[in-house]
Order: C-alpha cells, then sequence, then structure tokens
C-alpha cells in the first residue's frame, strides 16, 4: 500500500452556473503529497481553493480532472472515507446533548457497536482533557471546549487521517495550546494531520509541511523548517555612526533601527551584509554582532502572495 495518506494529482475543479453560463476556475491543477504520520498546513487567501481541496479529498466534491487518493484508495470511495476523521469550521452540536450523548450518536453513525463506544468516549475525553465533562450538556461549554469536543467527535472511530477545517478560529491562547498539544499528541501516535487555516502562526506551531495555494494554484510548499530559514542577516553596531557611513550602509539595508545607544541593521544577504562590515571597518567601527535571521511563515506568505 502507498506511503502516502494524501495524494492529489493535477486536481481541477471548474463551478459552472446552472445554465451553463459563467464558471469558476477554483482549482487549477494542484499536485500534493501528504506522508503518513505527518501533520500538513494548507494555506492561501480567502478564494484559493483551499476549502474546495478539502470537498474533493471528502469525496463532497468531484474533481473536473486529477485524482485524489487517500491512503491508496480513491478519495471518492467509501472505503476511503471510513480513514477520514474532518472537523469543519463551523461545527454545530445541539446544545441539549451532553458530550458522552453527542459522542455516543456519532460513534453509532460511524458504525461502532455499544460496547466499542463505551470504551472509546472516556478515552476520548481524557485525550481532549474532558474527562470531567462528560455528562455536563454542550450549552455550557466554551468556545475551546467545544473545539476539543468537536476533536473528539472526529476521532471518535479511530480515523488514520484527520482534517481539521480552522481547528483554532476563535479560541482563546490558552484554548489553542491545549489544542496544539492535542495535535501533537496524535501525529506522535502516528495519525495524520491535515489543517486548513488562516492562522499562520498555529500552523507554523505545529505543521511539519506546508503549501500554500493562491488563485486555485500552488504557489509554494516544502517544510516549514525550511521554508523560514535563513532568509538574511542583523549586523549590531553603535548607533552613533558618522552621517556619510549611515547613509552608504542604508543603501544596502532592508531596514535600521536605534535603540539605546544600539542600531540593529537588517540585510536580506550575506554580501550586503558584508558591503557594510568593509564600510565599517573602513571607517574603524567596533562590530558589535552580525547574527542570520530566520523568516516567520507570515513572511513567506506574503511574499509568495504578494511577491
Amino acid at each position: 500500500m502507498s506511503e502516502l495518506a494524501i495524494e492529489m494529482n493535477s486536481l481541477r475543479k471548474v463551478y459552472r452556473s446552472f445554465w451553463g453560463g459563467r464558471t469558476v476556475l477554483a482549482v487549477d491543477g494542484v499536485t500534493l503529497r501528504v506522508e503518513r504520520g505527518t501533520t500538513y498546513g494548507l494555506l492561501g487567501p480567502n478564494g484559493a481553493g483551499k476549502t474546495t481541496c478539502v470537498k474533493m479529498l471528502l469525496g463532497a466534491v468531484h474533481p473536473t480532472a486529477g485524482t485524489a487518493h487517500l491512503f491508496g484508495r480513491d478519495a471518492s470511495e467509501a472505503e476511503a472515507r471510513r480513514l477520514v476523521g474532518y472537523l469543519p469550521e463551523n461545527h454545530r452540536f445541539p446544545t441539549y446533548l451532553t458530550a458522552n450523548s453527542m459522542l455516543d450518536f456519532h460513534g453509532a453513525l460511524s458504525g461502532m457497536d455499544a460496547r466499542a463506544r463505551k470504551r472509546r468516549i472516556p478515552e476520548l475525553l481524557e485525550l481532549v482533557g474532558l474527562g470531567r465533562w462528560g455528562g455536563v450538556r454542550l450549552g455550557k461549554y466554551s468556545k475551546g471546549m467545544l473545539q476539543r469536543v468537536g476533536l473528539a467527535q472526529a476521532l471518535i472511530h479511530e480515523p488514520r487521517l484527520l482534517i481539521l477545517d480552522e481547528p483554532s478560529d476563535g479560541v482563546d491562547p490558552v484554548g489553542r495550546k491545549q489544542i496544539r498539544d492535542i495535535l501533537h499528541s496524535l501525529e506522535e501516535s502516528g495519525v495524520t494531520i491535515f489543517v486548513n487555516s488562516h492562522l499562520l502562526g498555529e500552523v507554523e506551531a505545529f505543521c511539519r509541511d506546508v503549501a500554500i495555494l493562491d488563485k486555485g494554484k500552488v504557489v509554494l510548499e516544502g517544510t516549514v523548517k525550511e521554508l523560514t530559514a535563513g532568509k538574511g542577516y542583523r549586523l549590531t553596531v553603535p548607533a552613533a555612526l558618522p552621517d556619510n557611513l549611515r547613509a552608504e550602509i542604508a543603501r544596502a539595508a532592508s531596514s535600521m533601527t536605534a535603540k539605546d545607544g544600539v542600531m540593529e541593521v537588517q540585510f536580506s544577504a550575506r554580501s550586503e551584509a558584508n558591503r557594510a562590515i568593509d564600510l565599517l571597518r573602513g571607517g574603524q567601527i567596533e562590530i558589535e554582532a552580525l547574527t542570520p535571521t530566520t523568516s516567520t511563515l507570515e513572511d513567506v506568505f506574503m511574499r509568495s502572495i504578494h511577491g
């Protein structure tokens, strides 16, 4: 069987109006590979095609062209969908139900027998930090608690792949940290996690790999570590520089900030930093430090979308 959890090959989706008039190209030749047991983030601005990609993976939307496979099976097959747990962005549970009754209902829908549900539900509630809340009505849950019980619902049938749509949206920092910890625990247990999100800081914190979509196309893909590594250099020097030397360095610098008698000068390339070092040495100015800097995932995202 394939070592890939998700495989998209040249996926394309064109939406047509009912009367055959205007068409919208939502996804344009997307090819992605997601290895088993990893956490993968799908990023992009609104309208980039992220949700359509997820719907094609879930078999809810049929591609116009291309293929999608889950663990080597066609994504449209029922056997493939049984391997997936899904948490939509705007999920709603009946507020009069308790977590126990809601999870029991979804477990039954997934084909689990009563004995399996009785064993699984307490395990899940402990996993998501709600072990003492199983008998409490969902109407008394906070947003963060509802997200966590939503994760439990997606995991009720022990899926091998978890697809999450904005899992941390609207959750406070404490709740986000709790969700990150849960996802890390799931990844360590071998569950593949595919996240569709616009919260770049959260994706950077718990995803190993990411792809950025724009206008239906993949514009950038790689590991978070690779994409954010070694994008510049910071030079630290005394703030009291001669005007002519300051002007020369400013021409090569990306930015210059002075505080408490120290100036930090940012360069986008080592050659620019080396030129500034030569100028400073020529002026007999002490160089306090030269350190490589990294980009955040937000920096990478903005460059890939806006250039």
